[in-house]
């Protein structure tokens, strides 16, 4: 298939872009390189730095694709307070200038990188969220996420769509030096470099926890599933992980790692695990990777 990758210079998209290679698709990225690294890039993609939000350059774009994978845009739910109209534009404005060049284009799909922060303050944490779970977010970045579901959905006769709500990717060349983005990322770059890891809020908070690769397959298993068109699905591994757990967990590879609660962030959960049963039951998953074997993975991926 001819794929374009939005994002392709990011950690999940390039993750994406280099498997799909494997795979023998043809591969087109775009990424206009304001937080990913060139470095990160497959060599084989054809590469086009534009910024998304800047529909007069869409004509540098190829026709012809089968599928769109959507991954750009700014992510971090605390980086979206400190401009909330270039959140928008960068998240959502993009999004839909692509559905416009999709639909101009005839592509077959569009696969969308929402979030679970659309969800935002869950009134029972304890409870895992369905897809049907009523989505109340809490920062700019969730609320543009949410407002990109929908533009989807208006268009889906025109252009049929998948939307991942992401829980918490991380896994092997994750940005360390991005201290705003990746919870998973920023305690391991704490532990590694300082030994000592700040918390931002309780240690009680929780999240779901999923494996890059885990998160590669669902990806380039959308694509071409009839059953995932027109559909929204939580993309985590339905188990519940405390940040003290997480910690903990670390601590086995980084033995020397300590950690201290320091204040929070606005707009941040308390707690979100998915749900995955509707994604299972498309995407014929039976397992994901444990945390405990991928942080193994991820910390001896950084030493070396």
């Amino acid at each position: 298939m001819k794929l374009l990758i939005t994002g392709v210079a990011g950690f999940i998209g390039s993750k994406i872009a280099a498997r799909a290679l494997e795979q023998g698709h043809e591969v087109y990225g775009v990424d206009d390189l304001s937080k990913g690294y060139e470095s990160n890039i497959p060599a084989g993609v054809h590469f086009i730095k534009l910024d998304l939000s800047d529909k007069s350059r869409f004509h540098e774009l190829p026709r012809g694709v089968d599928a769109i994978m959507h991954l750009a845009g700014q992510s971090s739910g605390e980086i979206s307070f400190d401009d909330p109209v270039a959140d928008l534009e960068k998240n959502t404005v993009s999004t839909l200038n692509l559905i416009e060049y999709g639909i101009a284009t005839q592509a077959k799909r569009i696969v969308y990188a929402s979030s679970m922060s659309v969800y935002g303050g869950v009134a029972d944490a304890d409870k895992p969220v369905t897809e049907t779970t009523p989505c109340a977010p809490l920062s700019c970045y969730g609320v543009g996420k949410m407002a990109s579901e929908k533009y989807l959905e208006i268009f889906k006769d025109k252009l049929p769509y998948t939307a991942f709500r992401m829980f918490s990717v991380y896994g092997p060349g994750q940005d360390l030096t991005n201290l705003r983005q990746g919870m998973v990322s920023i305690f391991l770059q704490y532990a590694l470099e300082q030994g000592q890891v700040p918390v931002k809020g309780s240690l009680k908070r929780f999240r779901d926890f999923v494996y890059i690769d885990d998160v590669v397959d669902a990806w380039l298993g959308a694509i071409q599933n009839d059953r995932a068109a027109n559909q929204v699905f939580n993309l985590g591994t339905g188990v519940k992980t405390t940040l003290e757990s997480l910690l903990e967990n670390m601590k086995k590879f980084v033995p020397d790692t300590t950690w201290t609660e320091v204040a929070g962030t606005p707009g941040d959960q308390f707690g979100v695990c998915a749900d995955t049963s509707k994604f299972k039951s498309v995407f014929d998953t039976k397992n994901f990777k444990s945390l405990n074997d991928g942080l193994q993975i991820f910390v001896q991926s950084c030493k070396q």
